[in-house]
């Protein structure tokens, strides 16, 4: 579908997938109903089993009803099958919306609340999985490290022939040509292990997921999922080139955005910290300015690179191997970095309350004649 937009075929092949997987779905759902011990604690003792079996049905075959729409639509006009397809996403926080819209204007309806409040939905706010997000994302990570690996045993081996004939027989002096392609590599691998461990660090301290925080994690792996194209392109382009300019600029751009969702979700969690942080890493906690400093390490740090390479393009190559260079160790230097910011700005708060202090005490021996001068 996505190769050929134009043709029928592609958009009725997608859909007739999403139409299956909706259906064995729902037959999932009927299955569990017909036996109650599979499901949910909450719908097994409550008396609306029918309701909650009607309205998980529904949601699940909202996709595959739009779905069918737009196999039907894709023959005679495209555009609106794009649309259907489109709303399969949508439809649930459209729905939200204007169902807020009209309890803030009409009111609830009374004899609905209770149901309403049962009911499986769309909410962002709604609890998540969090072991199955952190395994679905060690999935996405162990993927992309594999695909780089593919990548550089695939197109940088030199031929046996080669070797002998151009550099006789001296491996070394080949494998040198291929430099560029092995630090490209390297740095691709060591952004994605680092990248890897701060989603570790970060969902060690999240003790509850929800929605929203699983809608940017996946956001942040789709960009995760992008470092393989980024070794591509800057391994790709002869050096000082324009276009090796451009390829180290959407490098630092797929790094950025795959790191500031990252950051994203922690900034979710510090909303309602009570309920998803642990409490070392609440604001204010042992670990919170650790954690700050290390989530917003590679925003700034790739954010900063890209700028840089727009204003000092000569130096843009030299730019982005400091970048790679520095970002490691000031991993492994955060910690400390951190605990001397800290005693610094600890330092300074402390004089600063002592001066108050002082001041007050001359304030207290002074006269009310002198004090009013």
């Amino acid at each position: 579908m996505a190769s050929f937009p134009g043709v029928p075929f592609g958009i009725f092949m997608f859909s007739t997938c999403a139409i299956v997987i909706g259906l064995i779905q729902a037959v999932i759902v009927a299955y569990g109903f017909y036996h109650p011990y599979l499901l949910n604690h909450q719908i097994q003792v409550s008396e609306n089993q029918a309701f909650y079996k009607h309205h998980i049905l529904q949601i699940i075959l909202r996709g595959p009803v739009l779905c069918f729409f737009a196999a039907i639509f894709s023959f005679f006009f495209i555009p609106m099958s794009y649309v259907l397809l489109g709303l399969v996403i949508f439809l649930p926080h459209i729905t939200r919306l204007i169902i807020w819209c009209k309890n803030k204007t009409v009111g609830p309806k009374e004899e609905e609340e209770p149901r309403r409040l049962e009911a499986f939905t769309f909410y962002l706010n709604e609890p998540l999985s969090k072991e199955r997000v952190e395994a679905f994302s060690d999935g996405v990570y162990a993927i992309v490290a594999t695909l780089l690996i593919l990548d550089i045993c695939e197109d940088n081996v030199p031929d046996s022939k080669e070797v002998k004939d151009k550099f006789h027989d001296r491996l070394i002096e080949a494998l040198s040509e291929y430099g560029p392609n092995f630090l490209a590599y390297f740095a691709s691998f060591v952004t994605t292990g680092l990248l890897w461990f701060v989603h570790h660090s970060l969902f060690l301290y999240i003790t509850k997921a929800t929605r929203f925080m699983g809608l940017l994690n996946t956001f942040s792996l789709a960009f995760v999922g992008g470092l393989p194209l980024a070794y591509q392109l800057t391994s790709e382009f002869a050096e000082k080139s324009h276009n090796e300019i451009e390829a180290i600029q959407v490098s630092c751009v797929i790094t950025f955005f795959a790191s500031i969702f990252q950051f994203a979700i922690w900034i979710t969690a510090l909303f309602h910290e009570r309920e998803t942080l642990h409490p070392l890493a609440r604001y204010g906690g042992k670990e919170h300015a650790f954690m700050f400093a290390k989530l917003a390490l590679y925003p700034c740090v790739s954010l900063g690179a890209f700028f840089l390479t727009c204003l000092l393009s000569k130096f843009s190559t030299a730019i982005f191997h400091i970048m790679l260079i520095v970002v490691p160790f000031a991993f492994l230097a955060l910690r400390i970095l951190v605990r001397i910011s800290l005693a610094i700005m600890k330092s300074m708060l402390s004089l600063s309350r002592r001066k108050d202090v002082v001041l007050d005490e001359e304030e207290t021996c002074l006269s009310p004649a002198e004090t009013l001068s």
